[in-house]
Parts: structure tokens; sequence; C-alpha cells
């Protein structure tokens, strides 16, 4: 079934909404490109980089003494290196439009202000957590770079993700039709086990990104190849832990295929194929970085498939329960109609 709704109502809302969504994913990326690089530390400063809001190219730019003026919690910076420089000072800036997305978003979320107020402290929240996060990326700088706190960074990236496809979902309300499941208990039940491994493993693998860095520090960025065999306990639990994540995510995939009912069943089923197809290409490519000597343009694209395995695991937590929000906002217009007749 349909709910009567004008669907011009928040349609760049919700163009804009997706888009935002995907550009948050690419700051992933590129956040995972700034770690697998070293270059965390490229701009030792914030948010200016040297200084400047131009970042140097030469270090000829730069003061004689630039290691002991920009120095972290009384260490001297390593050597300048333009090109870690400008790989975190990219990020910065990608940051930075990913600001102002969400602060578009936030805007054009004013036309559910009278029939879903929930879309727009959705979209205030996430407009909210990316200032927070973009501050906690001071702080990892600040830190030297300290584990705890770029773990926090990317738990607080994924929790802007999660803010954004739930004000998103929640928008298409009268646009799409209702998806119908059965037995929601037992796929509630499922989808709350598979996020929370998901996100376990996804702290068991900034652990091994992190034990990486020193590792990789102590060799000098050289013999890749020896990486792994250092990283000790914490490789072994995220290698045998991807096994449990895969079992849960197949069988989850499996119950969400067989419950879909009604005329959405085939593009709903769908999701469980793409469920599947994401695990299978996260576990892949890490099996290529255990025993290929961890190639550097992996790391990036690992991490990007486990956040879009969180995104797509809560997103599909919002369609199985999509009929009960639509309800909700039912309720809601007819209580803003008598409010307004």
């Amino acid at each position: 079934m349909k709910i009567s709704q004008n669907n011009s109502q928040g349609h760049w809302f919700r163009k804009f909404g997706v888009i935002t969504i995907a550009a948050v994913f690419f700051l992933v990326l590129v956040g995972g490109i700034v770690r697998s690089t070293g270059a965390g530390l490229g701009c030792p400063d914030w948010p200016k980089c040297f200084g400047q809001w131009v970042p140097p190219t030469d270090v000829s730019q730069l003061p004689e003494d630039y290691k002991t003026i920009y120095a972290i919690q009384g260490k001297q910076i390593a050597d300048f290196s333009a090109v870690h420089t400008w790989i975190e000072y990219v990020n910065r800036l990608v940051g930075v439009v990913i600001g102002f997305l969400i602060l578009t978003t936030l805007i054009l979320s004013k036309s559910y202000w009278k029939t879903d107020r929930v879309v727009v402290w959705l979209s205030f929240l996430a407009f909210i957590l990316v200032g927070f996060n973009g501050w906690l990326g001071s702080v990892v700088v600040a830190t030297n770079l300290k584990p705890v706190t770029i773990t926090l960074h990317m738990i607080m990236a994924l929790m802007v993700v999660g803010t954004l496809i739930f004000a998103v979902a929640r928008s298409y309300k009268g646009v799409l039709d209702i998806p119908a499941f059965s037995d929601k208990k037992k796929l509630n039940l499922w989808l709350g086990i598979c996020v929370g491994l998901s996100l376990l493993q996804l702290v068991f693998g900034t652990q091994v990104r992190e034990a990486i860095d020193h590792i990789a520090a102590s060799y000098g960025g050289e013999t890749r190849q020896l990486w792994v065999g250092e990283v000790g306990l914490y490789f072994y639990i995220h290698r045998t832990f991807s096994i449990i994540v895969l079992l849960g995510n197949v069988y989850l995939a499996k119950l969400f295929f067989s419950s879909v009912k009604g005329s959405q069943k085939v593009k709903m089923q769908m999701w469980s194929y793409v469920l599947v197809g994401l695990l299978g290409m996260e576990i892949m490519t890490g099996v290529i970085m255990a025993y290929f000597a961890i190639p550097a343009f992996l790391q990036p694209v690992h991490l990007l498939l486990s956040s879009l395995l969180f995104g797509l695991q809560f997103y599909m937590v919002l369609l199985v329960n999509y009929e009960s929000v639509v309800k909700q906002n039912v309720e809601s217009e007819r209580k803003a109609a008598k409010l307004h007749s």
C-alpha cells in the first residue's frame, strides 16, 4: 500500500541526502588513505597546516626550526613530506565539504517540519555529530595519533552515516511502497547480532591497524612482508572472528531473502545479495593483505567495505521495521492536521 502524500515534498532533501551519505563514505575512504600512507601527521597543527591556510609544497617554505616549532606533545615532528602534507590537507578539505553538505541537508529538511519533525532533528543531530568528529580529528593530531582517539574518530563517522541513513529512509514515507516481512522478531534479532558483530570486528580491525602502524614505523616503512607476523594476538582474533561474522551474515542474508513478501519482494531480496557481496569482498581484501604483504592500496578499500557493510545492515534494520515507522508518521500527520484545522 502507499500512503497518500505529496510525493514532491522533500524531493531535494531526499536527493541531496543520498549524495551526502555517499560523500561521507568517500570521506571514510580518504581517511583510510591517510592511514595507509602514514600521512596522519602530515599537518602537525589544526585547523591550519604548518600555520598556513594553503600548505607548503617544499621544505624551503618552512622555517629552519619547523620541527621544534610544530612539535607534538614535546616531540619533534618527522621530516617534511609534501606528499604526506597534501594527503592530510585534502582529507581535511573533504571533511569541510562534508560539513557543508550536511548543513545543506539540514536546511532542506525544513520541508518536513510540519509533517515529520524527526527527519529535521535527525538531520540536526548529523550536523552536530560531524562537527564533533571534526573537532575529534584535531584531537587525533594533538595527541600524536593516540590509538583510542583514532578508533573513536572512526566510530563517530559511522554514527554520522547511521543518522543520515535514518533521516533519509524516514523521508521516503509515502513515496515508496511499504516493504513487508514475515517473522520480524527473528529478523530483528539477527540484524542486531550482525550489527554488533560488525562493530566488534571493526574495533578489532582498528587494533590491528594501530599495531601495523607501529610496526611499519619501526621498519621505516620497508619490508612489508614481515609486518603481519609481528602483529600478534589482535591479528589472529580479527582473522578468526571474521568466520563468525561471515556465518552470521550469510544466515541473515538467507533469512532476509526468505522473509520478504509483497510487491517489494524482488527489490528487497536484492539487498541480501549486496550484503553477501560486500562481505565476500571485505574478506577477500583481508586475505590478500594477510598473505601478500599488506598492499597499501587495499587498506582503505578494506576499511570502506567494512563501513558499507555496517551502513547496509543499519539500512536493513530500517527496512524491516519501516511499516511501524510509517504508521507512527501517519499518526503524527493526523495530529498536525487537527492542530491546523
